[in-house]
């Protein structure tokens, strides 16, 4: 889930597509475990050697699994698509004013979700000379996509994908990273006490819980 220090309806749109999202995701579990526990997959045989149904696989079950796991991907791909337009109109109006010529309030994103050793498609790192921090993570879930990359608690964020120190603006950059790399690598440096930089790759994916990374990363003010 993510969690804006922001009011009004863009935000709320926003905040119910995730939820919707979230269910999705859930769903897509439900009827992927269907599968693993008859021990096939989208594509094995439904039939054995002679054409008729397999009698070790609860068929009906597996071919409704599969139609479920389907239409499901395909919503899955719509939410995304709608949740991107969605928070690049809370960015829009983050970077705008409040009336009173001060800065609309930078929000604090909080992941709940998946990744895993692994780095993103999304763009190439640029290299960042000073190993200025940004950003550091809060709490990893264990078993999340972020606990199987290898981040932890304290971890100090120097490059998230293509964002780094010197384009950093606010944690929807990041959040937008992810949700924009669901499935590919994305590559994170970090700064762990007390003088190492360590590099990580992290997919972010659906996993056990909702959301796609399954930590928490805060902005350093």
């Amino acid at each position: 889930m993510v969690g804006f220090n922001m009011d009004g309806p863009a935000r709320d749109r926003v905040l119910n597509l995730i939820q919707e999202k979230d269910r999705i995701e859930n769903e897509i579990r439900e009827n992927t475990a269907i599968l693993e526990s008859n021990n096939v997959g989208m594509q094995d045989s439904l039939i054995d050697a002679e054409g008729f149904p397999r009698n070790d696989i609860d068929v009906y079950k597996v071919r409704h699994a599969r139609h479920q796991i389907i239409c499901l991907q395909n919503d899955h791909k719509a939410i995304m698509k709608r949740i991107e337009q969605g928070l690049a109109e809370v960015h829009s109006g983050l970077l705008g004013t409040d009336g009173q010529g001060t800065s609309a309030p930078t929000p604090t994103l909080h992941m709940n979700g998946n990744g895993a050793n692994h780095h993103t498609g999304h763009a190439p790192m640029d290299t960042v000379e000073d190993g200025q921090v940004f950003a550091k993570v809060a709490f990893v879930h264990d078993g999340s996509p972020a606990d199987d990359a290898g981040l932890c608690v304290g971890d100090e964020i120097i490059q998230f994908g293509s964002i780094n120190s010197h384009n950093f603006t606010d944690m929807m950059q990041v959040h937008e990273v992810v949700t924009h790399s669901v499935g590919q690598r994305v590559q994170v440096r970090v700064r762990r006490a007390p003088h190492s930089v360590l590099n990580f790759t992290v997919i972010p994916r659906p996993w056990a819980q909702p959301g796609l990374l399954g930590c928490q990363i805060n902005r350093i003010a």
